[in-house]
């Protein structure tokens, strides 16, 4: 039979309750976007009064510049008698005061009687100072303009890439009751960019004849289109007047606009927006707050549904990691997400995996040391019995060669032979010694010594060795270097093995080994044998000191020579480590207490303990 899917009395009523909450809250969601379209709308309508004053404001200074260079202009051209050259002269003077003028002119009875252009910019527009001639000649100034003092301004763009705007004043009378007028033609790239300046309002500039001066498109200022404002502003604002705010239709289109007189020229600013803007965003935040409802509304239900599996999911975890450790497995620990019960429960679980791990551990290595032990004690048993019967043949050897000496002459070949035997043997029967020394644990008998020296007698026995296996020896030996406790046979044997070692890993290929004597920064002997073959690998470096372990072929060696050097290091109270890569190369180094040579020799109880040096074991 199939298990039926619970659904507890308790989740029912927290559904039901969370539905009434998603009611009341869709319910004020809705007041919230109604109190929001009312607001926004206000806001917007106060914002298009700020913008319409602001940049009335920043177009009302424009136009005043103008407005005084035109009248300055005209002082200066109606201050005395000027010929039409004189005037023309003049005006040219006005071209280097400021870079938008396109032309200056005086007129007389509707006529130009000098003027001044700039061709340059002229022809970059696509016109000549012809076309303005005749747009002047079809579009005369006003007949009040000779009378009045006010100053007269239109929209005078004959082609899209150059829009201008036509400033005109007119002149005090002169002596003859003659009256000029005089005009300039700037460029409004300035009040254009008054227009340009909001991303969101469309901003206006409208002359008195309700023709538009500028917009942020070309389009409707080349063609010098008429606006229709409301009737409120129709006849143009009282330049000493605050801004007006109104919602009106063009074109089918209901806007907000604000309106503010620019307070030269009766030149209005409006800046205006669709209404429907404000009813979109009351639209899209209505749409979010429902969204926002709805997905409260699905969080709700499927977390109250998986919210007893955040209960129940630590104690399935814990579960799983208990059959884990049943396995053997200690690397188990179970995240402490939260600070209840279940919390504790699963911090005390993992204080438990951690002993465990730990105990585990330390049963590990108590069981490699006894391993290594057990090895240990069969090597020391089976060197005991090689030792004993190789020594009866090498007391054989020796005794030979000692009668044999004396039959010999002094300084002949063969009694150089023959000591170099009889000195050998001896080393032969020192290290069986030693190895018996070694198979019942006894400690070797130390004296003091110089390290170079045996270091130089290791090499003379196998530097022939080594050339013949095209390995090269370098000597690195340290100069007053302080003196050691130690038997010069073992740790001969020990520099011997360690370089028969390093030619042997090269299996016949060129190399070099480096043998080097120093003392460290502690005070310690420091002696380091290296070399330039293929190196070791992690694995391999944790097995070398293990007796009868060897990755030479069968035949090249037995695997004792490294737990032998090992054994003799330690009684020496030193350290040996290795260093190795694969195709790196290996250095193994030894590390020994030294003697001062101004105290008294100590005996084997009073041994200086070396510098800490890791070992590899």
């Amino acid at each position: 039979m199939k298990n039926r899917l619970r659904f507890p009395i308790r989740l029912k009523i927290l559904i039901a309750l969370l539905s009434i909450v998603t009611i009341v809250i869709s319910l004020i969601t809705f007041t919230m976007a109604e109190m929001f379209h009312e607001d926004k709308e206000t806001y917007i309508s106060d914002l298009a009064s700020i913008m319409a004053m602001s940049s009335a404001e920043e177009c009302g200074s424009v136009l005043s510049g103008y407005r005084n260079r035109l009248q300055m202009y005209g002082r200066l051209m109606g201050e005395s008698d000027l010929t039409a050259d004189s005037r023309r002269n003049l005006l040219k003077d006005f071209f280097t005061d400021a870079e938008d003028l396109v032309a200056v002119t005086l007129h007389k009875d509707g006529k130009e009687i000098a003027g001044v252009y700039d061709v340059a910019t002229l022809v970059g527009g696509g016109l000549s100072e012809k076309d303005f001639r005749e747009y002047r000649l079809s579009h005369p100034f006003p007949d009040g303009l000779s009378g009045s003092k006010e100053i007269w301004l239109e929209n005078s763009t004959l082609h899209e890439d150059l829009p201008t705007i036509t400033f005109a004043q007119a002149m005090p009378p002169s002596k003859d009751g003659t009256s000029l007028i005089i005009s300039i033609v700037a460029r409004s790239e300035r009040l254009r960019r008054i227009s340009e300046r909001s991303p969101v309002f469309e901003i206006l500039i409208v002359g008195p004849n309700g023709m538009l001066l500028t917009d942020s498109e070309p389009a409707g200022v080349g063609a010098r289109a008429r606006i229709e404002f409301p009737s409120e502003v129709e006849g143009g604002l009282d330049e000493h007047s605050a801004g007006v705010t109104l919602v009106y239709e063009i074109d089918d289109r209901l806007m907000i606009g604000g309106f503010a007189s620019a307070g030269v020229g009766g030149v209005t600013v409006c800046a205006q927006i669709p209404r429907s803007a404000v009813n979109m965003a009351s639209r899209a935040l209505l749409k979010q707050l429902l969204i926002i409802a709805l997905g409260l509304l699905v969080l709700a239900v499927l977390t109250s549904s998986f919210g007893s599996a955040l209960i129940t999911r630590p104690l399935d975890k814990l579960a799983s990691a208990t059959t884990r450790i049943a396995k053997g497995e200690f690397d188990v620990t179970v995240a402490v997400s939260s600070r209840d019960e279940v919390g504790t429960l699963a911090q005390a679980f993992n204080r438990m995996t951690t002993g465990l791990k730990e105990r585990d551990t330390a049963l590990e290595e108590a069981h490699s040391q006894l391993v290594q032990s057990e090895k240990m004690a069969a090597f020391g048993q089976l060197g005991a019995g090689i030792a004993h019967e190789i020594k009866n043949p090498l007391a054989g050897i020796l005794a030979v060669t000692q009668l044999t000496k004396r039959k010999s002459e002094d300084g002949t070949p063969l009694r150089k032979n023959l000591d170099l035997i009889e000195k050998e043997t001896k080393r032969c029967k020192s290290i069986i010694d030693n190895l018996l020394r070694f198979a019942r644990q006894e400690k070797a008998t130390l004296e003091t010594i110089e390290i170079n020296p045996v270091v130089e007698d290791a090499i003379a026995i196998v530097n022939h060795q080594l050339e013949l296996n095209q390995v090269k020896l370098r000597r690195e030996l340290g100069e007053s270097l302080l003196p050691i406790r130690g038997n010069a046979n073992q740790l001969q044997q020990v520099v011997m093995n360690l370089m028969i070692n390093a030619q042997q890993a090269m299996d016949g290929a060129p190399g070099v080994i480096t043998v080097s004597t120093a003392i460290s920064e502690s005070g310690s002997l420091m002696l380091r044998v290296a070399d330039d073959g293929p190196g070791m690998s992690a694995e391999v470096m944790g097995k070398i000191y293990e007796p009868f372990f060897t990755t030479k072929r069968s035949g090249k060696g037995t695997g004792l020579g490294l737990s032998v050097s090992f054994g003799i290091i330690e009684d020496h109270g030193g350290k040996i480590a290795v260093e190795s890569e694969l195709g790196e190369g290996t250095t193994f180094t030894i590390s020994m207490p030294t003697v001062d040579r101004s105290l008294p020799e100590v005996g084997e109880k009073d041994r200086i303990e070396p510098e800490s040096v890791p070992v590899v074991s």
